[in-house]
């Protein structure tokens, strides 16, 4: 959605290497924002992101508006064709956000009928939105989803345009996210395969910050559900979502070993 970073270009780069062409999408999609003054203090400099694109190999920085997109809208999202999300929306973000997928989905599907890519690139930061994005490819038959790894700064905490809403202090608070997914991840080496327990380390490390937590939990990656768990894993991710000021930040981590190495970041378990 813009403010590019370091992650962003990490996707451009992996796109590059594997497709003959590479167009990004820089549109800040009002349709997936549940809270107005989110959307309204969301980073945004197209020039600075075209320009990043521009130096990255990028061959086209695609952009519009909901009238664009949406012709016989006006802009009026009253109008929009609304694309409903598969059972992926359920829960977590989908609780926490509610209508956050159907934007998503509404906006998505439009892109990709509009460019028609052979492969389209989304980070793992953003867990659920890669099921979401995933049945979504699968239900219209093309393109291939294609998800990367999460890009993080040597601290641990996973890049995102949020972060540069974040002070000094906030952000040093923030790395307590990571501490906590590895503190989970620590326990699934150790052994440990009950959903509850896995939580409950995460929340461990997260109630000695002052970070303000939506939820830290546990789900199988394969086996999507709205509700925690209750049988042990054979696989897991960990999520969490937590606010450092008035900063709105989510991460997650594979504790299965699946999806591949965090980049930069620190590791003591590995």
């Amino acid at each position: 959605m813009g403010a590019l970073h370091r992650g962003h270009l990490s996707l451009v780069s992996r796109a590059r290497a594997e497709c003959d062409k590479v167009v990004v999408s820089v549109f800040v999609n009002p349709l997936q924002f549940n809270d107005p003054r989110d959307y309204r203090r969301y980073p945004r400099n197209f020039e600075a992101d075209a320009a990043m694109l521009a130096d990255s190999g990028c061959d086209m920085a695609f952009t519009g508006t909901l009238a664009g997109f949406f012709p016989g809208s006006r802009g009026d999202v009253r109008r929009i064709p609304w694309r409903e999300p598969s059972r992926a929306a359920r829960g977590l973000e989908g609780q926490y956000r509610p209508g956050h997928f159907r934007g998503v989905a509404t906006i998505v599907a439009r892109l990709f009928e509009l460019t028609r890519p052979s492969k389209a690139y989304f980070g793992a930061k953003d867990f659920q939105q890669t099921l979401v994005v995933s049945d979504l490819a699968r239900e219209l038959g093309f393109p291939e989803i294609v998800v990367c790894d999460t890009d993080r700064e040597p601290s641990g905490l996973a890049r995102s345009s949020r972060n540069a809403l974040l002070s000094a202090a906030e952000k040093k608070e923030a790395r307590a996210i990571y501490a906590a997914l590895l503190a989970s991840r620590r326990a699934w080496r150790q052994g440990e395969r009950e959903p509850a327990a896995l939580s409950a380390r995460m929340l461990r490390v997260l109630e000695r910050s002052d970070l303000a937590v939506e939820y830290a939990q546990v789900r199988d990656p394969e086996r999507w559900s709205a509700q925690a768990p209750r049988r042990k894993l054979q696989r897991a991710v960990a999520l969490i979502a937590a606010r450092s000021g008035a900063v709105r930040l989510i991460d997650n981590l594979r504790l299965d070993g699946a999806g591949g190495k965090p980049k930069d970041a620190r590791d003591p378990f590995a």
